[in-house]
């Protein structure tokens, strides 16, 4: 008896194509940034037609905007590992450090990327729905990981899930600039500022 193929239904396959074009995507948007990116332009570095990249997504700023949304999905599961690993807060704040400069060196272009949107999104009403919700997901990842570097140095948290985010958030844009601008030593001053607010977001 033959085997019977079994068939996706069309809305898979639809997804699978979308996400295939947000990946594509990517790569044009994180060297262009927002402004500079158009739909052209994108279909120009990737292996799709124009006609197909516009059937998929409306317009540019639906096809942005899925495509931070489907690396941020990713990204904020990095940082999992990190806290499931760590049995002492000095070896959680070790990683959780390393952690945030590896992606800094490998995935710059997607930064900034998500900080050219953010600030976009004081311009374009239709943005902030989006940029607001993926602001939540960060950080509630990094309250995952201040919460569990409390319990391992049996203390409460000091700050608000909003200002442990703000302040991680602050120095981790400030390294990124610095990286992508060439200035020496970036990362190690991340490392160092990271080692430094860490202790401070415990109540003792």
């Amino acid at each position: 008896m033959a085997t019977r193929t079994m068939r996706k239904p069309p809305e898979d396959k639809y997804d699978e194509r979308r996400r295939a074009l947000a990946e594509s995507a990517l790569r044009t948007l994180g060297e262009l940034g927002y402004a500079r990116a158009s739909l052209r332009e994108i279909a120009h570095n990737s292996e799709f037609s124009h006609g197909v990249v516009h059937y998929y997504f409306r317009d540019k700023l639906e096809l942005i905007v899925y495509c931070v949304q489907e690396y941020k999905k990713t990204c904020v599961t990095r940082y999992d590992g990190v806290v499931a690993d760590a049995t002492t807060p000095e070896g959680l704040v070790d990683a959780f450090a390393a952690k945030l400069a590896e992606t800094i060196i490998d995935e710059a272009p997607m930064h900034r990327l998500w900080y050219d949107l953010r600030a976009q999104s004081m311009f374009e009403e239709h943005l902030r729905e989006a940029v607001t919700a993926i602001d939540r997901t960060l950080e509630d990842m990094v309250w995952r990981v201040v919460t569990r570097y409390a319990e391992l140095a049996d203390a409460a948290p000091a700050l608000t899930p909003n200002a442990a985010y703000g302040v991680l958030d602050g120095v981790f844009q400030q390294a990124l600039l610095g990286h992508v601008g060439g200035q020496d030593g970036a990362l190690s001053v991340l490392d160092a500022q990271v080692h430094e607010l860490m202790p401070l977001m415990l109540r003792r």
